[in-house]
């Protein structure tokens, strides 16, 4: 993928290089830091859509083992024809349910510290269902010890997500169908991308912020595969085949390019949110508080300088055109907007990986964070260097999700990278 990009004034090249040296490394460091690695999340909300009896999905792990009884006769009976099935079966629900659990050890300064945060979150208006942090059920997890990587969640299940997403949340109608959904005739995309040209720049930018968000996923995915397992170790490194069947050009019949162009766009429309949320966090009053003074202030310095760089970035996008018409249209587009959002956040609760879940949460958590911040541009202009900000609000929760999940995207830009010289160097 090289060039320009749709919407934008921006090029793939500027962003991989101010990428790639400059603000990932400093990035990665900050999100390393305490304030940043604990995340408050309820993997244990009901899904509010469908009854969800998944092929295997738990409490503590992705998946569940599956229950004798939901396995067919056949295949129980060991018969030939269905031995090699039902192990097959077996060992996928085993090697899920080992990959997918959630590590929630947390140690006992960590738990002070925590004890020390809560009192510094607060809740407004937003983009996302956000979880109800003082519920019994919401525990903090350690980001670092729960990576975002390959479980061996797929299948049905997992296209049931994303397609519930695109198809009912993506101001998509029925009868146009999404460039290779499953089990379709399919025109190449030519009526779908006809379509998206037609529609308001804020729902083609909703449409690829999602498409990037997916996009995003799979990098991870593929850059962090189980290559081996055995007793002595296990290796995660990046697959390449994996990569090519979500990205190839010929194999995804041109769409692969598409979506690697939507995480761009993702990358720069989080980035203009870092970029304008500096007030925000410039004001003495605002500590990224953990009890510890010396590193808390290090952090606050590392976490400005990222904000200061992010503002330097020389192409940004340029929201302006979002929401510029008559302002009866765009006050009700800009809700339908929210609500759509806000709709996939709780779909993210049906995710039966729970690994997935996490990161799935978090990740629109900070999208939402970001959307928020674009459309609270007038209010963070006015927030006073000292005292409350009554006006704009963020709560840690979403400090940690925005900051975080714009670290995923990184993550995927310079992923990229390191598919592109693996890929030249094979040819």
């Amino acid at each position: 993928v090289t060039g320009h990009l749709d919407d934008c004034t921006c090029d793939v090249e500027t962003i991989d290089a101010f990428n790639n040296y400059k603000l990932f490394p400093r990035l990665n460091e900050l999100l390393e830091s305490d304030y940043f690695r604990y995340y408050k999340v309820n993997l244990k909300k009901p899904c509010p859509f469908w009854n969800d009896n998944s092929h295997c999905g738990i409490r503590d792990c992705a998946v569940k083992p599956c229950p004798s009884d939901e396995v067919p006769d056949g295949i129980r009976s060991g018969s030939y024809k269905y031995s090699e099935e039902a192990n097959n079966l077996a060992e996928e629900c085993e090697e899920a349910k080992r990959l997918g659990a959630v590590d929630g050890s947390l140690s006992k300064e960590a738990q002070q510290a925590v004890l020390q945060w809560t009192r510094h979150d607060d809740s407004s208006d937003s983009f996302c269902e956000a979880d109800d942090i003082y519920s019994p059920d919401a525990e903090y997890v350690d980001l670092l010890l729960n990576p975002e990587r390959y479980t061996g969640y797929k299948g049905p299940d997992a296209w049931k997500i994303w397609n519930s997403i695109y198809e009912e949340n993506c101001f998509k109608p029925q009868n146009v169908k999404r460039p290779l959904a499953s089990g379709r005739g399919d025109d190449g995309g030519h009526t779908f991308y006809k379509w998206l040209k037609g529609v308001c720049v804020e729902k083609r930018a909703f449409y690829r912020l999602i498409s990037g968000l997916h996009a995003s996923i799979n990098i991870h995915l593929s850059a962090r595969y189980l290559l081996q397992d055995t007793w002595s170790e296990k290796k995660w490194g990046p697959n390449v085949t994996e990569f090519q069947q979500r990205f190839d050009e010929v194999i995804t019949r041109g769409e692969g390019p598409r979506r690697l162009k939507n995480l761009y766009f993702l990358y720069l429309i989080e980035l203009r949110a870092l970029s304008k949320v500096l007030p925000f966090f410039e004001r003495p009053g605002f500590q990224l508080y953990t009890g510890n003074k010396s590193h808390d202030a290090e952090m606050k310095n590392l976490l400005l300088e990222i904000l200061h760089l992010a503002k330097s970035f020389p192409l940004h996008f340029d929201e302006n055109s979002f929401f510029a018409g008559n302002k009866k249209e765009a006050a009700k587009l800009k809700e339908e907007f929210r609500l759509h959002f806000k709709n996939i956040s709780k779909i993210m609760d049906c995710v039966g990986c729970f690994k997935c879940r996490l990161w799935g949460k978090l990740q629109t958590q900070g999208l939402g964070t970001a959307l928020k911040i674009l459309f609270s541009e007038n209010l963070i202009e006015e927030i006073p260097e000292s005292g409350p900000s009554y006006g704009f609000q963020l709560t840690r929760q979403e400090i940690v999700a925005l900051f975080n999940a714009f670290g995923r995207i990184s993550t995927s830009v310079r992923e990229l990278e390191n598919f592109r010289n693996i890929l030249q160097n094979m040819r």
